[in-house]
């Protein structure tokens, strides 16, 4: 499964987006281990304090572990990942916290160790991990008999499906998937060899070129969202100068905006919403049936925990019933018969917690396989809708380059010619 970790601050943050249930179809607390809180944001939190004794700033870890798409991991698999990547990193021993997360179809898990030794009050550094963490990842791949993916076969460069949460949050307050946003500058960047050709190539996509206020190279779609092209397209600002020259010959981001405000018709600014309006439409079913079955299958989860957790005490109320009390329970011990029924409820105990975790598994794989068949249907209406934006990327290009060509045809012989209002869309 693919490890990206990071070191980070920010407990109360962290455990609000584990804890998340608005986003996540089904959220599992696997393990709480070595705090004092049975809550998640109280344990976190206690990192905190301890960080306090130290001059740490970053004093947690953070791992998040991602099958493969088609790959339905255990919580044994989980919990042998993150035993392999503490042992890795060096965080033998520390307090951390497992949570699953399912949604989309999807299962992954998220790992936050505390770097602090509470003996030593200090900081666990963590050297390399970037590296080490690659490393394991082709291992699980590889003991898992998972397809290894390209960037793990050679170790190349970082993967362009990799993003900043700022990018994916700019890119999902659209509702548009970054993926897409950022193979569209990859695309225009490898297809272009002059600023000329970068400038036609983004506006065939919807997206202008402008100067930014701090003199670089920016990008801006329709609705006046910037983009840092440098950010986007993954190339470095030395060669974006190198390739396109100084940004000082764009207009600045107003400038490009009021362009864009002036050239875009009504007529195409009512298509883009009617566009937005109608795909807004067309995931209310398939919404509706999400919510059902994520409502269906958390009653199904709580009414198999409760059974198991009733279950369980009852279980451990039987295996404490057999040993005596009183005389007999000292007869019992100096006998050491006792000591042989301590060791039949052991037995017996590792058995139903194995039992319960095979009913959990059994139920999660039959409700993912359920949330997979949905999330194709989902898939498919969104592979629709960026067929459509791309057509409406399209329209809005021709629309401006019409109007750059009767400017032109102004310009060159004093007329006053205006384009037909209404665009063939």
């Amino acid at each position: 499964m693919i490890l990206k970790g990071s070191q980070r601050a920010g407990a109360s943050a962290l455990a609000n987006h584990l804890m998340n249930e608005r986003d996540n179809d089904h959220i599992t607390l696997l393990e709480l281990h070595g705090f004092a809180s049975s809550n998640l944001n109280d344990a976190l939190l206690e990192t905190h304090a301890i960080s306090k004794a130290t001059r740490c700033k970053q004093y947690m870890f953070s791992l998040s572990l991602n099958p493969p798409k088609d790959c339905i991991a255990t919580e044994d698999d989980y919990i042998e990942a993150a035993d392999r990547a503490e042992k890795t990193l060096g965080l033998d021993g520390q307090p951390r916290a497992i949570v699953i997360h399912e949604k989309e179809g999807r299962r992954h898990a998220h790992v936050v160790w505390s770097r602090i030794d509470g003996q030593e009050l200090k900081a666990i550094n963590l050297p390399h991990y970037k590296n080490k963490l690659r490393d394991l990842s082709r291992d699980l791949f590889l003991d898992h008999g998972w397809d290894l993916p390209n960037g793990l076969k050679t170790y190349g460069g970082k993967s362009p499906l990799n993003f900043t949460l700022e990018e994916w949050q700019q890119a999902k307050r659209q509702n548009i998937d970054p993926r897409e946003i950022k193979q569209a500058f990859q695309q225009a960047w490898e297809r272009s060899d002059s600023l000329v050709g970068l400038v036609n190539a983004l506006e065939d996509r919807g997206y202008f070129l402008a100067r930014g206020d701090r003199r670089g190279f920016v990008a801006i779609d329709v609705d006046g969202n910037v983009y840092a092209l440098s950010k986007w397209s993954g190339v470095r600002a030395k060669d974006l100068k190198s390739k396109l020259g100084s940004p000082d010959q764009l207009p600045s981001v107003d400038e490009t905006k009021d362009t864009i405000r002036s050239k875009v018709s009504d007529q195409m600014r009512d298509y883009i919403s009617q566009v937005k309006d109608r795909q807004r439409r067309d995931f209310d079913p398939l919404r509706e049936t999400h919510d059902a079955m994520k409502q269906a299958h958390r009653e199904e989860r709580q009414k198999l925990h409760d059974g198991q957790t009733k279950r369980w005490t009852n279980e451990t109320k039987l295996r404490f019933e057999r040993l005596n009390k009183g005389l007999r329970g000292l007869f019992d011990r100096l006998t050491g018969k006792a000591k042989s029924i301590q060791k039949q409820n052991e037995m017996e105990a590792r058995a139903c917690a194995a039992r319960d975790q095979k009913q959990r598994d059994f139920m999660v794989m039959a409700q993912m396989a359920e949330r997979q068949k949905l999330q194709r249907q989902i898939d498919t209406l969104r592979a629709k809708h960026k067929r459509d934006r791309k057509i409406l990327a399209n329209d809005v290009a021709r629309s401006l380059q019409r109007q750059r060509k009767f400017k032109d045809i102004e310009h060159n012989h004093g007329l006053n010619i205006r384009p037909h209002p209404t665009l063939s869309l």
